[in-house]
């Protein structure tokens, strides 16, 4: 087999190959053997039709037709890995010649894996905000934890933001009453955000056994985006009472004494939490000025099929109906023409992160082990409420391992470049990254391929 390898453009390559007969003998074997068993031809057992009996009953074409089927996806990729290319999606095949006998020649557009040369990481700085923890922090803390343990008790008088109340709720469009709008006996915090825009201001001054009605826009079901009149019926008020805050709340709300030894563990618990914030921030930022640093020409096809993703994505909501999608999005104040430029945006960024982390871990030859990959596995199934073996099998039904192999490579890139870069906080001092993201690990033996 010869191939010669044209580039159309540096995300872009066109393959061109040929293959002599003599290297297609196994793939006439199975070709004869399939056809086989698809005629019928008196005398012959299904499958045992020899191919000289075979042939002058269909005729040659049907078995070229086979052979080029099955031998131009093999021969590709062997012309691949021959050329050492880095190819992106489908290849594009168009068969250019066949002779009989002789040789098949066939061409493959492909998109491949720009050439991209990264600044040195050590170059990289950033700036992340101050973390520290406050009074203030530890008292909103105290609250919630305070709130756990509140009770509720009946009031006469009307309804406050934070009261829970007892309603009942109807709706209705032009007239015709919304089904799943319907419900009586919620219990609702008032000021919790939790149900329709505008029944707060609805509760907020009612009184028990009284009725209020407002206009709202549903976000969801059948009539999601339109204009719905609401009914809200008060059942009854409840406000909540808080524990004092003294040694017995710590002795009941945790496993300290005092209240001092609650407020140390809280401030602890949030410095932990602020770091990890803080880590994060470092991060994204470290990435914003990789990418920053970097150019990168994007293959057409491979953001084309993430704008698609995200497309289906945003109208997977609204049951895949493009008028209700429409219809929301003008009700956000937003055009299609703007929506679609965000989304060519958000891929084209999306895209290059993915090249630049992928040649990251290319230059600096990372793996993902064994127990890294079953790490992500099992944090993606209970994301998703699933076994890690259902997971696995739902990721090997859509084509998806190959994708959670990239997405913790291109996780330890990243890490590989905020751990050389210069990450201070707002006062210009060095932040420990060790600190932050933990120490590095050092390199893992049992791999595995992608």
């Amino acid at each position: 087999m010869k191939s010669t390898v044209e580039h159309l453009s540096p995300t872009r390559v066109r393959i061109n190959v040929e293959v002599p007969f003599d290297e297609l003998k196994s793939d006439f074997d199975r070709a004869y053997r399939k056809l086989a068993k698809q005629v019928r031809i008196p005398g012959f057992r299904p499958g045992k039709v020899p191919a000289r009996v075979l042939e002058s009953r269909i005729g040659r074409a049907p078995v070229l037709d086979e052979v080029v089927q099955e031998a131009i996806p093999a021969k590709y990729l062997e012309a691949v890995n021959s050329g050492e290319l880095r190819t992106l999606g489908r290849p594009d095949f168009e068969v250019t010649k066949i002779e009989d006998g002789d040789t098949i020649e066939f061409t493959a557009e492909v998109d491949v894996r720009p050439e991209i040369t990264v600044p040195a990481f050590g170059e990289l700085s950033v700036s992340v905000g101050e973390q520290e923890v406050t009074d203030e922090d530890v008292a909103t803390q105290l609250d919630e934890l305070r709130a756990r343990f509140g009770t509720l008790t009946g009031v006469k008088r009307p309804a406050q933001q934070g009261d829970f109340v007892v309603v009942d709720l109807s709706a209705t469009v032009d007239g015709e009453e919304v089904e799943e709008a319907k419900t009586s006996g919620l219990s609702y915090e008032i000021g919790s955000g939790q149900l329709v825009e505008g029944i707060d201001e609805a509760l907020v001054g009612a009184s028990e056994g009284e009725t209020k009605n407002f206009t709202t826009k549903l976000v969801a079901g059948d009539h999601a985006g339109r204009d719905a009149d609401v009914v809200v019926v008060l059942s009854s008020v409840k406000e909540r009472q808080l524990p004092e805050l003294d040694d017995e709340f710590a002795q009941l709300a945790s496993e300290f004494d005092t209240l001092d030894e609650l407020k140390d563990d809280l401030r602890t618990r949030l410095g932990r939490v602020k770091k990890m914030q803080q880590g994060v921030e470092a991060r994204d930022k470290v990435l914003e000025a990789l990418l920053a640093g970097v150019e990168v020409p994007l293959p057409e096809a491979v953001v084309q099929s993430e704008i698609e993703v995200r497309e289906h994505d945003a109208v997977h909501s609204f049951d895949h109906d493009q008028e209700r999608f429409d219809a929301w999005l003008a009700e956000q104040g937003q055009t299609k023409e703007e929506f679609d430029a965000e989304v060519r945006t958000a891929s084209e960024q999306a895209v290059k992160t993915q090249l630049v982390l992928d040649a990251i871990a290319d230059a600096e030859q990372l793996t993902v082990s064994d127990a890294e990959l079953t790490e992500r596995i099992i944090y993606q199934a209970q994301r998703f409420g699933v076994s890690p073996d259902e997971y696995v099998k739902r990721a090997q039904q859509s084509g998806q391992l190959g994708a959670i192999f990239a997405d913790v490579r291109r996780g330890k890139a990243l890490a590989t470049v905020v751990r050389q870069a210069t990450v201070t906080d707002e006062s210009g001092e060095k932040l420990d990254l060790d600190e932050l993201f933990g120490e590095a690990k050092p390199a893992e033996d049992d791999s595995t391929e992608e």
